[in-house]
């Protein structure tokens, strides 16, 4: 086995040893990182969702107020136009849903679900909690969860969810007067809840995952030929000068040049060895035919 073939095979092995080791710990990374990005542009949605509901409730619902009492106007309720927003926004994020869970709600559409209700509680548990970062396991994989919580922080909400005497007669019409009503000013009613597909974080590691391995493999493959290039130009082809000359003078040609590289490394030091040693070999040689 040639010495190029030994150091190369070390060096192969040793890269792949590292590469392992190395996957191992960007996997780790880029799985959390993504995660959090995940979870860091669902809180960017659920920001703007926050907008629109303030939007709508201190600019566009003043001005249909009249009109509710002739015809419900589902534009003036905030909810409504938060979710429209979002409905605009899934077709540049189609892997997220957005959902406003309440626990009475005026719409029955929005009541609920089990995991939901879970989220909702936990709220209504720790009222200074801001923001909960939840998993669930469904049918069609692991879903990631960012929600915050509804809370009736303005008086002017109370118009319509105090009682249904208070309420819009059009929204009664509409929804009836047995849900959505009760709530209480600073009471946690429900929440906002941004979902997400766990494989969306999983793919964006995965995809960092691979260049991170294609990057590494790069630079290991151009590593090893300038090491192979130093091999050879270094070690190799003076090794293999050397032995020729050694050839020559152990088949008794005396004349043969000599070697020098001229380098001070330890080629260098074994081509100036080896030729005191065939000067040395000449000269006793010499003295021997006088």
């Amino acid at each position: 086995m040639s010495l190029r073939l030994k150091f190369n095979l070390v060096m192969v092995v040793a890269f792949l040893i590292g590469l392992g080791l190395a996957a191992l710990l960007v996997n780790v990374l880029s799985q959390r990182t993504a995660r959090q990005a995940v979870m860091s542009e669902a809180a960017i949605m659920m920001g703007q969702l926050d907008a629109t509901i303030h939007y709508t409730d201190t600019q566009v619902s003043p001005l249909l107020e009249r009109s509710l009492k002739v015809q419900f106007l589902p534009q003036a309720i905030p909810f409504f136009t938060a979710q429209q927003t979002f409905a605009l926004m899934a077709k540049e994020f189609p892997d997220y849903s957005v959902r406003h869970p309440t626990l009475n709600p005026t719409n029955p559409t929005d009541r609920p679900l089990p995991w939901e209700s879970e989220i909702i509680q936990t709220f209504i548990a720790q009222p200074t909690l801001s923001s909960l970062v939840s998993e669930r396991q469904t049918p069609a994989g692991q879903i990631l969860s960012y929600a915050q919580p509804v809370r009736v922080g303005d008086p002017s909400c109370l118009a319509c969810h105090s009682t249904p005497q208070a309420a819009p007669p059009s929204m009664i019409d509409v929804y009836g007067s047995e849900n959505g009503f009760g709530w209480k000013l600073n009471e946690i009613v429900g929440a906002r809840v941004v979902s997400v597909p766990e494989r969306v974080a999983q793919d964006r590691a995965r995809q960092t995952l691979t260049s991170v391995m294609l990057g590494l493999s790069g630079v290991f493959a151009v590593m090893i030929l300038l090491v192979n290039l130093l091999l050879h130009v270094a070690i190799i082809a003076p090794v293999r000068r050397i032995t020729k000359v050694a050839d020559e003078v152990s088949l008794g040609n005396m004349d043969a040049p000599e070697f020098d590289t001229g380098g001070r490394d330890e080629i260098g030091s074994l081509s100036r060895s080896f030729n005191r040693m065939r000067r040395s070999l000449a000269a006793a040689l010499r003295m021997l035919d006088g």
